[in-house]
């Protein structure tokens, strides 16, 4: 890492260095745990600031990112059952992957109070859109998600007409041609975590 002229290339997951007063976390980069990991596959760059350096990563694509405990990302659900959602992620925060990566959603991560009541089916369905947040990793392969902050949870879903329903409340939506109602945990969207068409 010392190295200034040196190429250094990294793969996404890979330890760069500690994190301490001098290593700070920059973009391509995530810190857990004490030390600074690379999220792209790419070449390390150490850019020098007043008393401190930033370690970044620069990507040889953009498309070799991989989430990162924390990222918001934006997944599809496409398996619910009692005690998990299974969710393929389609986007890292306004990134849109070339390839799908695995997430679970237990139960227990649906909601931040009353996680005892929690019923999945009516907090998600298959085929929905939800964004949740990348939890640290505990099984390989498979990203464990999050969706227990109000900015989380279901933003589209469509009803069994094919209609694209319009949230009502925190825990339901309504399709607009039959007025029918359905449960969802409804997420309060911001407007960064949004992606507009340019």
């Amino acid at each position: 890492m010392e190295k200034q002229n040196e190429l250094i290339v990294c793969v996404p997951g890979q330890r760069l260095c500690v994190s301490d007063e001098i290593n700070i976390s920059g973009p391509g980069t995530y810190e857990q745990q004490g030390y600074i990991y690379s999220k792209l596959a790419g070449v390390v760059k150490l850019v020098p600031r007043e008393n401190t350096r930033n370690i970044e990563v620069h990507g040889i694509t953009e498309q070799s990112i991989v989430p990162a405990p924390g990222d918001i990302v934006t997944a599809m659900v496409t398996i619910v059952n009692q005690r998990i959602c299974k969710c393929s992620i389609k986007c890292i925060g306004d990134i849109v992957l070339t390839r799908p990566y695995r997430g679970i959603l237990r139960r227990e991560d649906v909601r931040a109070i009353d996680k005892d009541n929690i019923q999945m089916y009516k907090c998600f369905r298959p085929g929905d859109i939800i964004l949740a947040r990348i939890m640290p990793m505990t099984e390989a392969h498979t990203y464990q998600l999050s969706t227990a902050e109000n900015e989380l949870g279901v933003v589209i879903a469509h009803s069994e007409e094919g209609m694209a329903m319009i949230p009502i409340s925190w825990t339901q939506m309504q399709c607009p041609k039959t007025l029918r109602k359905e449960y969802r945990k409804v997420a309060k969207v911001v407007p960064e975590h949004v992606i507009t068409e340019q």
